[in-house]
C-alpha cells in the first residue's frame, strides 16, 4: 500500500466511525444549537482527533524510524539498517534507503583506502627525506663542529661543544620524527617489536608510565592491517599524551578466537561529554579500511580504552 493510500485509509477509518455514531447515536441538533449539544459535538470532535493522531502515528512509525536513522548515520559505524517488512511503498523506502547506505558505505571504504595509502606514501617520502637529506646534512654539521671544536682555542671550545651537542640532539630530534613517520621497525622487526619501541619512545618523552604486554608471536596480519594496528596505537597514545592527563597507559596486543585484539588503555580522565575529535575519527577510517571493529569507551578503572578487533582470514571470529 502507498503511503497516499495509507494515509487515506486511516483518515477514512476515522470519519467512517464517526459518521455511524451520528447516524445510529441518539443525537440531534437544533437551531440554535443548545449547550448539551455543542458539548456532544466538541467531544466527539476531539475522539476524532485522537483517534486519528493516534493512527497516523502507527501508520507513519516507518518513516519516523527512516528520518532519526538519517540523523544518526555515521559512515565510519558501518552496517546499521532498518528493518523492512512488507512490499509497499513505505517498505520500498526503507529498502531503498538501505541500498543507499550499503553504496555510501562502500564509497566511503573506497575513497578512504586511497587516501589512507596516499597519506601512507607521503609519510614514507618525508622520513626517507629527513633521513637521507636532512639527517646526512646535520651529521656533516656536527663532524664539522667536533673537528672545529678540537683546533679551537680554549675560549671558543666550550661554545663550539655547546652547539655541538644542540646538533646532536636536534639531529635525535629528527630521527624520531622520521621514525613516527615511518617506522622502520615495522618492516624490519614486526608488528610487536614495532609496539614496545614505539611504548618505550612515549614512555622516554612524554613521561607517562607505558606498559606494553604483547604476545609472542602474533599471527601474520599482512601489511596493510600491521600498519592500521600500528597507526591507531600511536594515536591512542599521543591523544593520552595530550588530552587524558593520565600517569599509566597500558598498551596490550593479544590473538584471540579468530581476531587480534589491541587495546590501550589509561588512567586519565576519559572523553566525558566531549566530541570525538580528528586523532579518533582517524582510528575509525583506518579501522573501516581493513575491515577491524574499533570500540572507544570508559575503561574498567577509569580513563579511556581503546579497543580494536582485527579479524583473521579464513577463521570463525570468537568472542574477544
Amino acid at each position: 500500500m502507498s503511503l497516499f493510500w495509507r494515509i487515506f485509509g486511516l483518515n477514512a477509518v476515522v470519519l467512517g466511525a464517526a459518521t455511524a455514531l451520528l447516524l445510529w447515536a441518539p443525537v440531534t441538533v437544533s437551531v440554535p444549537v443548545g449547550l448539551t449539544e455543542a458539548v456532544v459535538l466538541v467531544g466527539g470532535l476531539v475522539v476524532m482527533l485522537v483517534a486519528n493522531a493516534a493512527l497516523l502515528r502507527i501508520g507513519l512509525a516507518p518513516v519516523d524510524r527512516l528520518t532519526q536513522r538519517m540523523v544518526t548515520v555515521d559512515l565510519l559505524r558501518p552496517g546499521h539498517r532498518l528493518p523492512v517488512d512488507g512490499r509497499g511503498s513505505v517498505a520500498v523506502l526503507l529498502r531503498t534507503f538501505n541500498e543507499m547506505l550499503d553504496r555510501l558505505e562502500s564509497e566511503r571504504a573506497a575513497s578512504t583506502a586511497r587516501a589512507l595509502s596516499a597519506q601512507e606514501s607521503e609519510r614514507r617520502r618525508i622520513a626517507r627525506e629527513l633521513h637521507d637529506e636532512v639527517g646526512q646534512s646535520m651529521t656533516a654539521v656536527l663532524l664539522e663542529l667536533k673537528r672545529a671544536a678540537d683546533r679551537a682555542p680554549d675560549e671558543l671550545r666550550a661554545d663550539l661543544q655547546h652547539a655541538q651537542e644542540t646538533t646532536r640532539q636536534s639531529l635525535d630530534e629528527v630521527r624520531r620524527i622520521a621514525r613516527r613517520l615511518r617506522p622502520g621497525v615495522l618492516d624490519d622487526l614486526g608488528l610487536t617489536s614495532a609496539l614496545t619501541a614505539l611504548a618505550t619512545d612515549y614512555a622516554t618523552h612524554t613521561g607517562l608510565s607505558v606498559r606494553c604486554r604483547c604476545d609472542s608471536g602474533p599471527p601474520d596480519l599482512g601489511a596493510a592491517a600491521e600498519l592500521v594496528v600500528y597507526r591507531v596505537a600511536q594515536e591512542a597514545l599521543t591523544n593520552t599524551a595530550r588530552h587524558a592527563d593520565a600517569r599509566t597507559v597500558e598498551l596490550t596486543l593479544r590473538r584471540t578466537p579468530g581476531a587480534v585484539v589491541l587495546e590501550v588503555r589509561d588512567d586519565g580522565r576519559g572523553m566525558g561529554r566531549a566530541r570525538e575529535g580528528a586523532g579518533i575519527r582517524g582510528m575509525r577510517e583506518r579501522a573501516l579500511f581493513i575491515e577491524a571493529g574499533l570500540d572507544i569507551g570508559p575503561a574498567p578503572a577509569g580513563g579511556l580504552s581503546v579497543r580494536l578487533t582485527v579479524p583473521l582470514p579464513g577463521e570463525e571470529r570468537g568472542a574477544a
